[in-house]
């Protein structure tokens, strides 16, 4: 029986936060340790050129969101993990896709509408700020998708919709040119949605209350002593399931430093002790990763040596597939 295969994009548009890490990276590189399947992790580098236009910057955060990856424990040898603008087989079928995508479900999708509402509400032409790139990115991560014949896909609640596009573009190729295509499914964690910020509210570059992950030691305990807390008096006890210190403590500390932290809450420990806790895990947890993603970033050849051998293996992948598509369409006899 052929294994399933799972697909995680993963784009690069900013620094990595611990909000991306326990909410994205923690449970996608879980999935290659615990289930038998086909994985593959990608670098959406080209989805970063829609918003990212400055050579350095985008070079910096490609290198970037590889090397955090590998500093966290993902496996090159055991999952395919390559750069998406080194298979050109994804750019062949996003075009032969977007030859066959109504208009109409482009103007549904939910990033674009975003910017239209917001334009909108500024007074401003209403495609401004809105290039091509941006207006067709479903039919990118479609191809992305469809092109390694995904089973699941692992997502955020925010690209559930994304997948959905996916799944209409399949089935509209396999409704004109004969059974070509699986239908992928999405996986969200639910749990994901609500890792708190510095302020209390979901960790978010948007709100600028993140805790970036390879902070170093001293920015780091600095970070966690701004964290926003109750005005529950010292000394009384404290509800460990209501506060943002002890669940961001909860997903990097072993099941006996969690238990004996909630017994200290219980205990009425004071929010300055409980915030030295949470960075002494944090630091202790992160403290390989960061010198691995440090070194990794100071030898980008390395990073680029792993691609490419990943972007191998994602092209003997993608080369029979498309080449059933084009036979279908026609390009062969």
């Amino acid at each position: 029986m052929n294994k399933e295969i799972v697909l995680t994009g993963i784009k690069p548009t900013g620094k990595v936060h611990v909000g991306n890490y326990i909410a994205a990276i923690k449970p996608a590189l879980q999935i290659a340790i615990v289930s038998d399947c086909t994985a593959l992790y990608f670098i959406a580098d080209y989805h970063g050129l829609t918003f990212i236009q400055d050579k350095e910057e985008y070079n910096h955060l490609s290198y970037g969101i590889a090397a955090t990856w590998l500093a966290m424990g993902l496996d090159p040898e055991r999952v395919i993990f390559y750069r998406q603008s080194d298979v050109p087989e994804i750019f062949e079928l996003n075009w032969i896709l977007s030859c066959l995508t109504p208009k109409g479900l482009m103007n549904r999708a939910h990033a674009y509408k975003a910017i239209l509402d917001k334009n909108e509400q500024l007074g401003v032409d209403m495609d401004s700020g809105v290039n091509m790139g941006l207006y067709t990115y479903p039919i990118l991560m479609a191809a992305d998708i469809l092109l390694f014949q995904s089973d699941k896909v692992p997502v955020g609640k925010d690209q559930i919709q994304h997948v959905e596009i996916a799944r209409d573009i399949a089935e509209g190729f396999n409704r004109n040119f004969g059974d070509t295509f699986k239908l992928p499914k999405y996986v969200v964690d639910e749990y994901t949605a609500v890792i708190p910020g510095l302020d209390g509210r979901k960790m978010s570059k948007s709100y600028n209350n993140t805790i970036p992950l390879f902070e170093s030691t001293e920015d780091l305990k600095k970070l966690i002593n701004k964290m926003k807390t109750d005005s529950t008096p010292p000394n009384e006890p404290r509800d460990p399931d209501t506060s943002n210190v002890f669940l961001l403590y909860k997903e990097f500390a072993t099941p006996e430093q969690i238990q004996e932290l909630r017994n200290k809450y219980l205990n009425g420990i004071s929010w300055g002790e409980a915030k030295q806790e949470l960075f002494q895990v944090m630091n202790d947890y992160l403290e390989e990763p960061r010198k691995k993603y440090n070194e990794l970033m100071g030898e980008p050849e390395q990073i680029d040596h792993i691609l490419f051998e990943g972007a191998k293996k994602a092209r003997a992948m993608a080369a029979p597939i498309l080449e059933k598509v084009k036979t279908k369409i026609g390009r062969y006899r």
